[in-house]
C-alpha cells in the first residue's frame, strides 16, 4: 500500500445535538479534509456529503435524508475514523473518546436535486464552542508565570481534556481577563512570552498557540526550531511518481514559492528597526528606545532554519546604513506599573521591580520573531502522511533549475522548513497532504 492510495472510511457517524439520534454517512462521505494551522488555536475539518434518501427515520417516522431526518443544523457531534493505508499513515482516528469528536460549526452549500442532496459539513473541536460560551475575569498576579496562567485558562475555563504542551516561559506577566475569551486571551499572551527551560536568557519573545491531532500546544518559536526535523527528507523528482520506488511516500508531488522576502510589508511593520515610546503613568516621564534585529540577532546568536540571513541595502549610494540602520514604524503606549498588584505603593511605582514586564524589548523581540519566520514562504504536496503536525521543522531538496541530473540541490530553496499550515485530503481519487511551509532565513542548513 502506497501513501497516496485512497483511504477507507471505517466511521463517518453523526449525532443528533441531544445524543438520541445518529447514523453512519460514510458511504456518502464524497471528500473529507483535514486542518492544522499553527495560527490557529483549534482543529477544523471539511466533509463533503452526498446522500440519496431512505438513510434514517424522521421525527414524523418517514424515512428521510440524513439533513433533514436526523436534522443536521448545527452542533451535531461527528465521529471520524480513517484507516490508516502506508507505514506512515496510522491512520485518523476521532472516535475513540468524546473529547476528540468533531462538532458541527455551519452546514453550508447546500443543494437538493431529484432526491439527492448534497451539502458541506464544517466541523470544529469542542474547544471552539467552549471558546465562545465563556468569558475570563480572574485577576493574575505579577508573580507568576504565563506558561502557569496559560495552563491555569485552559484548565479551568477551557475545561480541556486534550493533552497540553506548553513550553515553560522565563518571564511572569501580571494582567486582569476582562472577560475575554480564553483563546483571545493566550493568543494575546502569546506575543508576550519568553522561552525559559532549555533557552538561553537572551532568548527571543514570541510563542505560538495551536491545536494539533496531539492537542494544545503553547510553544516557543525558537524551541520550535531547534527541534529534530521529521526523521525522512522530502525530495521533489519532476515527472511522475514510480509506485515501486520504496522511497516514493516521501516525494514532493508538486511545490510553488508563495513569497521570497517581502521588504516593504517589513519595513511597514517595522520588522527591521522600531522606535518606541512608552510613558509611566505615574511620572510621566517617556521610556524611548530603539530596537535593530540586527544587533539582537548579533549579540543573541538566535536559532534559525536557515544558513545565512538577508543583507539589507544601503539607505542610499553615499550612506554606509542600511535599511536596518531606521526606524520605519513608531510605537506609543504606557508602561504597565502597578496596575495589578494590590500592595504597590506611589513609592515603588518608579521602580524597575514594580514594572510588569518590559513592553519595550518583549513587544520588539516577538515583532521581529514573527516577522522574520515568513521570510521565505512556499507550498509543496506530498503522499498523505498522518504523522506531520503544524509546527513540524522538514528537510526538503529541491533541483537547481536547469539542472535535468540533479547533481546539486538547490542551494538557496533547499533546507530546513517550519510547517506553517498542513491539510489531509481524502477524496475518490487517493490521499495526500498540503502543507504550507515558512523559514525565517535563507540557504542550505542540514
Amino acid at each position: 500500500m502506497a501513501a497516496i492510495n485512497k483511504s477507507i472510511y471505517e466511521k463517518f457517524i453523526i449525532e443528533s445535538a441531544d445524543g438520541s439520534r445518529n447514523v453512519d454517512i460514510s458511504a456518502g462521505v464524497v471528500a473529507f479534509t483535514y486542518f492544522e494551522n499553527i495560527f490557529s488555536p483549534t482543529l477544523t475539518a471539511r466533509a463533503i456529503i452526498v446522500n440519496t434518501g431512505n438513510t434514517i427515520v424522521g421525527l414524523d417516522g418517514k424515512m428521510q435524508t440524513v439533513y433533514n431526518g436526523l436534522p443536521i443544523r448545527g452542533g451535531e457531534r461527528v465521529l471520524i475514523k480513517i484507516a490508516g493505508n502506508s507505514s506512515i499513515n496510522e491512520g485518523l482516528d476521532f472516535s475513540d473518546t468524546p473529547s476528540r469528536y468533531f462538532h458541527v460549526g455551519s452546514i453550508t452549500n447546500v443543494l437538493i436535486d431529484e432526491g439527492t442532496e448534497t451539502f458541506t459539513l464544517n466541523l470544529v473541536s469542542r474547544e471552539t464552542i467552549t471558546n465562545e460560551t465563556v468569558r475570563v475575569g480572574k485577576k493574575f498576579p505579577t508573580s507568576q508565570k504565563i506558561s502557569d496562567s496559560v495552563k491555569n485558562i485552559l484548565k479551568n475555563y477551557v475545561k480541556t481534556e486534550k493533552d497540553i504542551i506548553v513550553d515553560q516561559t522565563q518571564n511572569p506577566y501580571g494582567f486582569i481577563g476582562n472577560m475575554k475569551k480564553p483563546f483571545t486571551l493566550i493568543t494575546w499572551l502569546a506575543s508576550k512570552s519568553v522561552p525559559g527551560k532549555g533557552a538561553s536568557k537572551d532568548s527571543s519573545a514570541g510563542f505560538l498557540f495551536y491545536e494539533t491531532i496531539y492537542g494544545f500546544n503553547f510553544r516557543s518559536i525558537d524551541n520550535l526550531i531547534e527541534e529534530d526535523p521529521f526523521e525522512k527528507d522530502y525530495v521533489f523528482t519532476p515527472g511522475i511518481v514510480n509506485t515501486e520506488d520504496p522511497e516514493r511516500d516521501f516525494k514532493i508531488l508538486r511545490y510553488g514559492i508563495n513569497r521570497n522576502q517581502d521588504l516593504i510589508a517589513k519595513l511597514e511593520r517595522g520588522a527591521y528597526s522600531s522606535q518606541r515610546y512608552y510613558i509611566n503613568p505615574v511620572s510621566f516621564k517617556p521610556n524611548i528606545s530603539v530596537f535593530k534585529s540586527s544587533d539582537y540577532l548579533k549579540s543573541n546568536g538566535m536559532s534559525q532554519l536557515g544558513s545565512k540571513t538577508i543583507d539589507l541595502p544601503s539607505i542610499d549610494e553615499k550612506s554606509d546604513k542600511t535599511l536596518g540602520d531606521l526606524p520605519t514604524r513608531i510605537f506609543v503606549g504606557m508602561l504597565d506599573v502597578g496596575t495589578v498588584e494590590e500592595d504597590a505603593s506611589d513609592e515603588g511605582w518608579n521602580s524597575p521591580s514594580k514594572l510588569n514586564a518590559d513592553p519595550a524589548k518583549i513587544h520588539a523581540q516577538s515583532m521581529m520573531r514573527y516577522n522574520q519566520l515568513f521570510t521565505q514562504v512556499l507550498e509543496i504536496t506530498v503522499p498523505l502522511n498522518s504523522k506531520l503536525t503544524a509546527g513540524n521543522i522538514i528537510r526538503c531538496e529541491f533541483p537547481l533549475t536547469g539542472d535535468t541530473k540533479r547533481k546539486e540541490p538547490d542551494p538557496e530553496t533547499s533546507g530546513l522548513y517550519m510547517i506553517k499550515e498542513l491539510a489531509h485530503y481524502f477524496d475518490a481519487k487517493g490521499s495526500y497532504s498540503k502543507l504550507k511551509l515558512v523559514r525565517d532565513s535563507f540557504g542550505r542548513k542540514w
